[in-house]
């Protein structure tokens, strides 16, 4: 099997990510908003306390990339993405690259949580970049065993939205 290119390797990454992202979206908007363990108290639905850990891990790897702590913020996402990353410098590399309004937004605004079918909780953001570019980030959340968040991706979605 040949070997791509670092520019190859960035195009697969850009294709793959886009297509996630569709599918994404479209499971998104697909699902109702997640139900509140409040008001129905059925199996899958999240407490106040899982919705308010989700936003803080969120909000904890925002706050790692301004630092640029590539420990903290790689710390932060589920095990899956560590394990594709192999190392929070790597990591760190594809988020600089391919994530600029999420590494150095000048707006952040959480919006909706669905529940998303075989896929779990999903967070939307919306950022805008130091450029004014405006991004819908979704986030696909997953519960580890000991009950906490961590960030199992994010697929970004451009937006024309722009905050007035």
């Amino acid at each position: 099997m040949r070997r791509l290119s670092a520019t190859g390797e960035m195009a697969m990454i850009r294709l793959r990510r886009l297509i996630s992202a569709a599918a994404v979206l479209l499971l998104f908007n697909a699902a109702p908003p997640a139900a509140s363990a409040d008001s129905n108290p059925a199996a899958g639905t999240l407490t106040r306390a899982d919705r308010d850990a989700i936003r803080a891990v969120i909000e904890e790897q925002l706050e790692a990339f301004r630092r640029d702590d590539a420990e903290a913020a790689f710390g932060l996402a589920a095990p899956g993405i560590q394990h594709t990353f192999v190392t929070p410098e790597r990591f760190m590399i594809m988020v600089r690259r391919g994530y600029r309004q999420v590494y150095r937004p000048s707006v952040v605004e959480f919006r909706e949580l669905r529940h998303v079918e075989d896929v779990g909780p999903v967070q939307s953001v919306y950022f805008e970049g130091q450029d004014g570019d405006a991004v819908m980030a979704l986030y696909p959340m997953e519960r580890q065993p000991d009950g906490s968040w961590r960030i199992n991706g994010c697929h970004l979605v451009e937006s024309s939205e722009r905050r007035v």
